[in-house]
């Protein structure tokens, strides 16, 4: 069974065991997390229920595992001629959730 939620204005395709890498939040690690705007579930056999925009009563959970950094990515900024050269940096905040359950 599987299922797509919308979270932070993008779409994703979650199953139960699933590790997903989601914008960070304030929340606590071993929190647990309801993401009610459901699109689509499925049986993984054929059958789709569709949501107009979304299916009413369902619902997926996770928990929180951690909190992480992303990969680090170099900013350059440069002017020619003119000596101007900045460097810096950024990881991005995320949180390490896993699907724990699929309610359709």
């Amino acid at each position: 069974m599987y299922a797509i939620i919308e979270d932070s204005g993008s779409q994703i395709r979650v199953a139960k065991g699933d590790v997903l890498q989601l914008d960070h939040r304030p929340v606590d690690d071993g929190a647990e997390i309801a993401f009610d705007r459901v699109l689509l579930t499925s049986d993984g056999e054929g059958q789709a229920t569709l949501g107009r925009p979304y299916i009413e009563g369902a619902s997926v959970k996770g928990k929180v595992l951690r909190h992480e950094l992303g990969e680090k990515l170099d900013v350059y900024k440069f002017t020619r001629r003119t000596g101007y050269r900045r460097k810096t940096g950024h990881r991005q905040p995320y949180i390490a959730v896993e699907i724990t359950d699929i309610k359709a």
